[in-house]
């Protein structure tokens, strides 16, 4: 089939690549003059497969009021007259509920190791480089209370296959030795040794040029604006180019587009519960210091998460529903880079941190939208929220068996099934 892809981040191309893999005649459109610009440029580079349990949870509610005093707060909600944060905003409250949690952790955890084999997979195959690092994730812990509900989580979690492993102050300074600066705050830590860290974005550009080898063909620089429909189907894609309206055509259409999907979706009336949750990151250089940590690294009193990018260290965190706003907040870009040198002094040059925001595509339970919609040519693969890049290689896989008609290889709620 010629099918078109709506969205040139992992997840997009992710999906143009398996498609392709298919012996579909593939086309990526993206209105960004190259891959992986938007909300895969400069995320927090952890393929967290075995922390994918969503935000809405029964303790969320109480946490979120009592950060709304705080501008630096992890997740922040800030209430606007949009009909579509208030709709999203009552459905994450009921996915708070105890079984709706389960539900969608499952949901969530499934999908997430799932798609890191098919990373591992796409790596052995390809040889494709992205500053990977396979060297685990440690989440550690500075306040008791939090770690003593993460060991009890922990063994939960291993029932659903994630091997979180807990572990001393001391042990989490064997495994990342840059912990010395910051050993006596420590009060212990969960290691996940199954979980690795990249460049989303170097992964990307790498894996569309691969795509590109398979006969992916790339439409940059081209502004979406509606799908069209007739007889039951969606029947083209209009779109601006160079200042000239076109109409794309296909057979099929899948649209990857983030945080934009749901005003796409609604030229053509298909419902899309999806809201950005803006993330920022600060990239710091390392150049000659040596206090950087090399193991993913997860700060769960702040929320935030630290990488190694080659010579680059990558800062990532908070998330703030405010819509579409890509201004960056001086406080909380701030707030990263000084959480970093708190705990690690000799990270990198101060002076070098480079800021970042993006809006991640969420849904209210986490579960992002895979599958077929209402019209049997029109497909989604978005909202997948902090998790694009844990998730990319799987939902994209996951599709191309849902456009072939084949039973995917993973336990997952697919839309349109």
């Amino acid at each position: 089939m010629r099918i078109i892809v709506l969205g040139g981040g992992v997840v997009g191309v992710a999906s143009a690549w398996y498609l392709a893999a298919d012996g579909h005649d593939v086309t990526l459109v993206d209105r960004a003059r190259g891959p992986a610009l938007e909300t895969s440029f400069a995320n927090g580079g952890q393929i967290s497969a075995s922390y994918a349990e969503p935000w809405a949870n029964p303790e969320a509610p109480a946490k979120i009021l009592k950060w709304l005093v705080r501008d630096d707060a992890p997740l922040l909600f800030r209430p606007r007259l949009d009909w579509r944060q208030w709709r999203w905003g009552l459905e994450f409250l009921i996915q708070c509920l105890p079984g709706n949690t389960r539900r969608n952790t499952i949901q969530c955890l499934n999908l997430a190791l799932y798609s890191r084999d098919c990373l591992d997979a796409l790596r052995r195959e390809t040889g494709i480089e992205y500053d990977a690092l396979t060297r685990g994730i440690l989440q550690f812990y500075t306040e008791r209370d939090e770690f003593d509900q993460a060991v009890a989580s922990a063994e939960l979690m291993r029932r659903y296959g994630c091997d979180r492993q807990v572990k001393t102050p001391d042990e989490c300074l064997a495994i990342e030795p840059a912990l010395a600066s910051c050993r006596a705050s420590i009060v212990g830590g969960i290691f996940t040794s199954t979980d690795e860290s990249g460049d989303a974005q170097r992964f990307t550009t790498e894996l569309a040029t691969l795509a590109a080898s398979r006969g992916v063909t790339y439409r940059w620089n081209t502004q979406i604006q509606a799908l069209t429909s007739a007889g039951g189907s969606i029947d083209g894609v209009r779109a601006v180019h160079d200042g000239r309206f076109e109409t794309l055509r296909a057979d099929a259409y899948v649209v990857a587009l983030g945080s934009y999907s749901p005003f796409l979706l609604s030229t053509v009336g298909v419902p899309c519960n999806v809201y950005p949750a803006k993330g920022y990151s600060a990239t710091i250089d390392i150049g000659d210091h040596r206090g950087a940590p090399t193991v993913s690294l997860t700060d769960v009193a702040w929320k935030i998460v630290l990488t190694r990018l080659g010579q680059r260290l990558r800062v990532a965190g908070t998330a703030e529903l405010a819509g579409w706003d890509l201004s960056l907040d001086r406080t909380r870009c701030e707030a990263l880079a000084a959480r970093t040198f708190e705990l690690f002094p000799d990270a990198g040059m101060r002076d070098s941190a480079r800021y970042w925001t993006g809006l991640r595509p969420a849904t209210p339970s986490n579960v992002p939208l895979i599958g077929r919609t209402r019209y049997p040519n029109l497909f989604l693969n978005t909202g997948h929220g902090t998790l694009g890049w844990t998730m990319a290689c799987g939902s994209g896989h996951a599709l191309a068996d849902v456009v072939a008609a084949r039973k995917p290889e993973v336990d997952f709620r697919f839309i349109g099934r």
